[in-house]
């Protein structure tokens, strides 16, 4: 049955007595409205305790107090062109494809601009492969605007010139005197750096390219580099999976440079009563996690064998595996799954080991997997640590007289950064490209300073024989010269980057002008270069033998991972991502040590909610080889118990703004490139303030979350899964739906457009691009740290995570219906309150929620000022200049969608989160109002972008097509969670959705008619 299961946020819910957690959900807004903020009086604003109706007493309804609370804009004075720019249309944006290729993300995008600044990332749909934006990429054009970045050259710390520059380092590399020249780099898989790196190696004769990932895969590239010959990874296209295994690896999520979530999306769409089975094995509770449909929480070393065992039952070998009697019957029946499954199924591998990536290419083989792409594989990851360890080595020996270092920090990222700080000490030219003053161009003799990717010209084989183009959308903001031409004229050539560009992209056979504008062409260009250093290689048998012998070690197993806001830290003084919740725990602005409840009950780790809401844990103190840091610990619902968890990507310093030197830096505990270790863990007491957004809009247990089985949605029966609510009607239960118990007059809405939205809750995945998006396109603010744990976030829209005890839908209705009286071991008294026992396992389900826009909208009725209206297309407007901030609308709308916006954060010093500079300020989009302090605001279904693409056709004498109307979350939604359109045109998608059986509204008992509907979230279990 569906809509059965207790649903809860925070362990802390589970709770009767707790008293804070009642009064949390019974008041929208924690703090009292402070009265004499808004009246300029800063001083008497800490000690305010002014309620509604004396704010409302004391300015009253008068256009004054409306001047106070919502008009007190800054004054701009616009300048216009001398020059008119002739591609440049004001009011008009323009679009050019590129693409990002930062060493950790790579992606086909395209690029919004306006009056010549690029203000919005969105997705190339025309890429077949990586074009689609995750919520880093979108975030990325809020860098081009960083205050922090180098604005020229710098040698030894002091500002400099190109041309000083140039003719210093060229001085020196001609006294290199037989010593080495090493260029230490990120994968580029760049076919023109390639060439350039030929005539360098031509011109001195002693050149070195050493590759380094921050976050490397050097486990899946030796297995892949020792069967095929080539050091690339397997692409994975889930769009036609029937059986999806992963055994530690988050591939929803960043496993191998991410990309894989579009395809696995579609594939769990019911369709002909069909969808993917997917089944997880894990330690830490990932977004891949979240989203199976079966998850075992199982250690590393458990992992390991059950690779082993997957690999005797699938392609056969003995192998003695010590696995407890749930997970070897899982075992079992995963085996059995896949093998029916056969090309349709497809086993994925997260373990840092070389022989559980070879067994997991041997069952894909053996299982014929079309899922599994490894003739055209992916390119993004070529990096070897041994190779970075043997520089180290190197340069401590004196045998390199210069390094070149491009688009790594490793005095931040190398586990032993202490050591590679020494090394290169003994380097006599040391360069680094950087666009920061990070922690290794700080110690650095010269800094060629790099524009941001954006400003920049470049190619990159994401995929073998897909490459895609880079261009830049705007003129270098300062004079910054990119890493690839300053290598091609320090090896002599004349030529410009984009020049030689462009000659490289017809050498490869393909049109300049269209493969720009394209952002991508094809080659059929040679086979990536293996690696300079040697690999083990090793046979079947002995990889099989040494999975199962794996033995548990004495301490914690720590399992390192990256958030999908900060991913590996190069993007850390970005306040959009700090400020992104995580899809998991729902924390931002930090990171820390995900531990289970019995590990924290046994170590004395507690997590406990104050009185407005927020977070507070204990620290704890994380060891390995006498590294410590004191962490602090969240407690993690599906952990798995013996293992830890932490991210990495945080506690940078160097060229970080101070709000953003968030977290603790966990690559010390990367050692050799490895994500799991065996440390040891104990109780450091204190007490550390989490900004968790867990606990807030909580919707007090009614029925949010709808969801059933496949055997249930197969039945097509809708009242089975998807029942219409009823109200009393003189005793009668009658359907919401009627005419009869609407206590509103409604009129036709069948004139014009009218807008709805969809949400397939059985495609969202939780990724958090959508908030990221609809950041950037509604110049949402961003609060910080101490008001998030105020609960004051002004996101638009949030992606909610709701977590159920039960593994299914079975399990509490059966224990319900066995309750025998109200005392003793089956009594309902004990009984209710087992069911409510946060699961060592919880599933997890997520709901992207924003304004509903309400046809029947209870926001609308209470406005005093009429500052909330209902508009002909169906979107629920804000009149901001309208607003005095009573807030009535907040208390009446049961979806608490709705933000307060409580001081000014536009050119605040007090939120210095780049909106408060000129540069940081050329990223607003110019189409939507910077809000003042004292309004309310909230999702209005990007109506700046509705009215744009109707004018556009006006223009063009048409009707809209379907698929042209959009939003910022349905642009960035690369799962296709969320469908927009016009729902009186009978020929569009969202008219075809709203008809399935899948359909809901949320609380549609309130009798609210919202216009934003839900699709039932359908387990495969």
């Amino acid at each position: 049955m569906a809509t059965t299961k207790k649903y809860w946020k925070s362990t802390a819910q589970l709770d009767d007595s707790n008293e804070m957690i009642k009064n949390l959900e019974k008041n929208e807004f924690a703090s009292p409205i402070p009265t004499e903020e808004f009246l300029g009086n800063d001083e008497a604003m800490e000690e305010s305790n002014t309620s509604r109706r004396d704010f409302l007493k004391y300015v009253g309804f008068s256009t004054a107090a409306a001047s106070l609370a919502a008009c007190e804009g800054p004054v701009i004075y616009s300048v216009p062109y001398v020059n008119q720019p002739e591609q440049i249309i004001p009011g008009m944006a323009n679009y050019y494809a590129t693409t990002i290729a930062n060493g950790y993300d790579y992606a086909s995008v395209l690029v919004k601009t306006r009056e010549g600044r690029p203000i919005k990332i969105e997705s190339n749909r025309d890429a077949a492969f990586r074009g689609d934006a995750n919520a880093r990429v979108h975030a990325s054009v809020l860098s081009l605007y960083d205050s922090n970045r180098l604005k020229t050259p710098m040698i030894k710390g002091v500002e400099s010139t190109w041309e000083e520059l140039d003719e210093q380092i060229a001085a020196q590399l001609s006294q290199l005197n037989g010593k080495e020249l090493v260029l230490l780099a990120q994968t580029y898989a760049s076919p023109s750096l390639s060439r350039i790196i030929s005539q360098l190696k031509d011109k001195y004769s002693d050149v070195r390219v050493v590759t380094y990932d921050t976050i490397g895969e050097d486990a899946g590239l030796n297995a892949f580099q020792a069967k095929y010959g080539v050091r690339a990874l397997a692409d994975y296209d889930f769009t036609n999976a029937e059986t999806v295994v992963s055994v530690g690896a988050d591939f929803v999520g960043d496993w191998q440079g991410g990309g894989f979530d579009k395809g696995y999306a579609r594939s769990r769409v019911p369709k002909d009563g069909k969808m993917s089975h997917h089944i997880q094995y894990e330690s830490n509770l990932t977004l891949s996690g979240s989203n199976a449909d079966k998850r075992f929480p199982v250690t590393p070393t458990e992992q390991k064998q059950i690779i082993a065992a997957l690999y005797s039952k699938v392609v056969g070998g003995a192998s003695n595996v010590s696995l407890s009697d749930k997970i070897a019957k899982s075992v079992e029946q995963t085996a059995i799954s896949l093998k029916r499954a056969g090309k349709n199924g497809v086993l994925l591998c997260g373990i840092p080991d070389q022989a559980a990536h070879q067994l997991t290419l041997e069952i894909n083989e053996a299982l014929n997997s079309i899922i599994s792409d490894t003739v055209v594989p992916i390119l993004t990851r070529q990096g070897n640590r041994k190779t970075v360890d043997q520089l180290v080595k190197d340069m401590s020996a004196g045998k390199v007289g210069a390094i070149f270092i491009a688009g790594v920090d490793p005095l931040y990222s190398y586990d032993d950064a202490s050591a590679f700080a020494k090394a290169l000490e003994k380097v006599a030219l040391t360069v680094s490209f950087a666009s920061s003053m990070n922690a290794t161009a700080a110690k650095v003799d010269y800094v060629a300073t790099t524009p941001h990717y954006l400003e920049s010209w470049a190619d990159t084989e994401i995929k073998k024989g897909h490459v895609f183009l880079t261009q830049p959308t705007i003129n270098p903001v300062f004079k910054t010269r990119q890493f690839q031409e300053t290598l091609l004229k320090w090896s002599g050539s004349e030529s410009s980057y984009k020049d030689f560009l462009k000659e490289t992209t017809g050498a490869n056979g393909a049109n300049w002008n269209q493969s720009l504008q394209d952002g991508f062409y094809q080659t059929t260009g040679s086979d990536p270069s293996v690696s300079e250093a040697p690999i083990n290689e090793i046979t079947n048998s002995v990889a099989l033998s040494s999975l199962a012998n794996s033995k548990k070690p004495s301490g914690y197993e720590l399992t390192l991972y990256t958030k999908t806001g900060l991913g590996d830290g190069s993007m850390a003084n970005n306040p959009w991502l700090q400020e992104l919740p995580d899809p998991i725990t729902r924390t931002t602005w930090d990171n820390y040590v995900t531990i289970s409840q019995a590990d924290a009950e046994k170590l004395g780790v507690v997590n406990e909610n104050v009185a407005n809401g927020a977070l507070d844990g204990s620290y704890v103190t994380v060891t390995l080889d006498g590294v410590e840091r004191k962490i602090p610990a969240l407690i993690q619902p599906g952990q798995a118990v013996g293992t830890i968890g932490i991210a990495l990507g945080y506690g940078q310093t160097a060229a970080i703004q101070e709000e953003m030197q968030t977290g603790v830096n966990a690559y010390p505990f990367y050692k050799n490139g490895v994500a799991i270790q065996t440390v040891s863990v104990k109780d450091a007491g204190g007490n550390h303030e989490f900004a968790c957004t867990q606990l807030q809009h909580t919707m007090m247990g009614r029925d949010i979350i709808r969801e059933t089985d496949l055997g249930t949605y197969r039945t097509g029966n809708k009242d089975d899964f998807n029942p219409t609510p009823e109200v009393s009607l003189n005793h009668i239960a009658t359907p919401v739906t009627s005419p009869d118990v609407d206590l509103w007059d409604s009129f036709d809405r069948s004139v014009g457009h009218h807008f709805n939205m969809s949400i397939d809750l059985n495609s969202c995945t939780g990724c958090g691009a959508c908030v990221i998006a609809c950041h950037a396109e509604n110049n949402v603010p961003v609060v910080g740290k101490s008001e998030v744990r105020k609960s004051r976030d002004m996101h638009w829209l949030r992606i909610d995570r709701y977590y159920s005890s039960t593994d299914s839908f079975e399990a509490d209705e059966d224990k319900k219906d066995g309750f025998d009286g109200l005392f003793g071991d089956n009594g309902s008294l004990g009984g209710f309150g087992e069911l409510e026992v946060p699961a060592d396992n919880p599933q997890v389900a997520f709901m992207p929620l924003m304004c509903q826009h309400c046809n029947h909208a209870p926001c609308e009725t209470v406005c005093p000022v009429a500052a909330s209206s209902h508009g002909r297309q169906g979107q629920n407007h804000m009149a901001y200049n309208r607003c005095v901030g009573t807030r009535y609308c907040a208390n009446n709308c049961p979806y608490k969608v709705r933000r307060f916006n409580w001081f000014l954060y536009n050119g605040n010093d007090e939120f210095d989160y780049h909106m408060n500079n000129d540069l940081g300020r050329m990223v607003i989009n110019p189409d939507v109002t910077v809000r003042s302090r004292g309004v309310m605001e909230k999702c209005s279904l990007c109506i700046q972008m509705t009215q744009m693409t109707i004018l556009e056709a006006k223009k063009d004498g048409r009707m809209v097509k379907d698929g042209e109307f959009a939003t910022a979350c349905s642009n960035a939604c690369s799962s296709g969670a969320i469908t927009f359109g016009d729902i009186n045109d009978e020929e569009s998608e969202i008219f075809e959705v709203k008809k399935q059986d899948r359909m809901y509204h949320l609380l549609e008992e309130v009798g609210t008619q919202p216009n934003v509907m839900y699709q039932v979230k359908v387990r495969n279990i």
